[in-house]
């Protein structure tokens, strides 16, 4: 059988658990280990724990599954061996109402397995010894996530300097306390910062490191391993790099921070490596000095046709209470901070490094060859391929279409550009009739959005609503305002289609 995986979540020490005088636990066996953790609390009568046990936990008994003759025979080895198979961290025995001391052999069993064993007195509740891990755990989790955070800043941070590269390397190190390594395409090591490691563990980083360079399809982001005591990890950037962590320890924050890491260097390395953020550069200039976007875009990667992707993060999206019909949404009472890694990891994963993360949305710049595929924890909006003078087009039929994945929650929602009655009808016409029929509404922009929303979610008013970001009965006052205006009858199919229509044309 294969060992238990723990949990990767900030541990309690067991020692932290034993100085809690209003729980009064002491150990009677098994090894004090300063060192020694439990994930968790677990409370099982089980003679045979072993199926119900993650590893890590600290298992609560009271005895009752112990037989009258246990204590001459193997049941207590069984027993203990079993949990330590299965991981167990501790095993916490209560006194009364079943047993008035612990039992000699299980004191014995867990010296002979090295399983510490903790006696809870009788006025001490499981319910108490749980609660006291969880508050452990929790306090434990709050650290960390501060500590997550702020090396988050500190990256971010050391990413706008005059000398980024070695400045992320040089925080990184300082936030797992060991020593970091950026490898170039040929598996040299071009920068490196923190307390330089022994011969054997470089060496043994270099080579980690060449487990995470392209090599085909089956190919690791990232690898792990441990030599000499110290900890290493290995992920990949762009273009060939690699990057290098050893550290003493891996608390289980160390590779969020890492990840951090990585994607800043990913950025920084790919601009050096290809260019491209000398050429964007190039481009931004050229339109700030009056260039046209055709005479631009061959700089960002294309001369062809353009995609605009929209897109917003599903926990950073305004969702209206399940049953809340006719309540007003509430802003949230702590709004979420920006968040600008998301966005380059979000462009890296649709192959595109022009991105506009922007308030709630963020916009990215696709070469029309590009496919963009469901993204999880996005959802995403994305407009029909056009050339450049026609992309600020592009943005609004993206953003329309976000709009409709929002209201209908579908991950990923393209403009639709299959041939339409539109085809039938000279552009020219076309336009015109719809300038005649719209006309009303011209000075009303939103009531013209909230009508064509309203027609393409088939008159639903909560789908409408969610899409605007606007209260459902908002939507009602802004339609019947659009059919007065219009003096027409909004729930006539014919009347809606024309509409539909006209709206297409704008």
């Amino acid at each position: 059988m294969p060992d238990p995986a723990v949990p990767p979540t900030p541990a309690v020490p067991l020692t932290a658990l034993l100085a809690r005088e209003d729980l009064a636990l002491r150990r009677i066996a098994g090894p004090s280990d300063p060192s020694l953790v439990v994930h968790a609390a677990h409370t099982s009568e089980m003679a045979d724990p072993y199926p119900y046990l993650l590893g890590g936990e600290l298992l609560l008994t009271a005895g009752v599954h112990i037989p009258d003759a246990a204590g001459s025979g193997t049941y207590f080895d069984d027993y203990v061996s079993r949990i330590v198979a299965a991981g167990g961290a501790a095993l916490g025995f209560g006194l009364a109402p079943v047993h008035d001391t612990v039992p000699r052999a299980l004191v014995e069993a867990c010296d002979s397995h090295g399983l510490p064993l903790i006696e809870v007195p009788p006025r001490t509740p499981f319910t108490a010894v749980a609660r006291a891990v969880w508050q452990l755990l929790a306090q434990a989790r709050l650290t960390e996530l501060r500590r997550v955070t702020d090396a988050q800043q500190s990256l971010a941070a050391a990413a706008a300097r005059p000398d980024p590269v070695p400045a992320v390397l040089r925080q990184l190190a300082q936030r797992v306390s060991g020593w970091t390594a950026l490898y170039g395409p040929e598996g040299t090591e071009i920068a490196a910062a923190g307390r330089e490691p022994e011969e054997t563990v470089r060496g043994a980083l270099a080579e980690l490191a060449q487990v995470v360079r392209p090599s085909g399809p089956g190919t690791p982001t990232s690898a792990t391993h441990a030599t000499a005591g110290t900890h290493l990890a290995a992920y990949a950037l762009s273009s060939g790099f690699a990057l290098g962590v050893a550290a003493p320890t891996r608390e289980p924050g160390d590779h969020t921070i890492a990840s951090v890491a990585t994607v800043l260097l990913t950025l920084l390395t790919g601009e050096q490596h290809s260019g491209s953020g000398a050429a964007r550069n190039a481009a931004l200039v050229r339109l700030m000095l009056g260039s046209t976007p055709e005479e631009v875009t061959p700089l960002l990667g294309g001369d062809g046709d353009w995609l605009v992707v929209e897109a917003c993060q599903n926990d950073r999206r305004d969702r209206p209470s399940p049953g809340a019909r006719g309540t007003a949404r509430q802003a949230p009472a702590h709004p979420l901070p920006p968040d600008l890694v998301a966005p380059t990891a979000l462009g890296a994963k649709l192959g595109s490094p022009l991105i506009d993360p922007g308030g709630d949305t963020t916009r990215i710049l696709l070469p029309a060859d590009r496919t963009p595929e469901p993204q999880p924890g996005w959802t995403i909006g994305v407009s029909d391929a056009v050339p450049p003078h026609q992309l600020p087009t592009a943005a609004t039929r993206a953003a329309r279409a976000l709009a409709r994945a929002r209201a209908t929650r579908t991950p990923l929602v393209r403009h639709s550009t299959r041939p339409t009655l539109a085809g039938l009808v000279p552009r020219e016409d076309a336009q015109a009739h719809a300038r005649t029929l719209l006309a009303p509404l011209a000075e009303h922009p939103a009531l013209t959005e909230t009508l064509r929303t309203w027609l393409s979610l088939h008159g639903s008013w909560d789908r409408t609503a969610v899409a605007l970001s606007v209260h459902r009965n908002t939507v009602r006052q802004r339609v019947a305002r659009c059919a007065a205006l219009l003096g027409t009858e909004l729930d006539d199919p014919d009347v809606r289609m024309e509409l539909w229509f006209a709206l297409g044309q704008q």
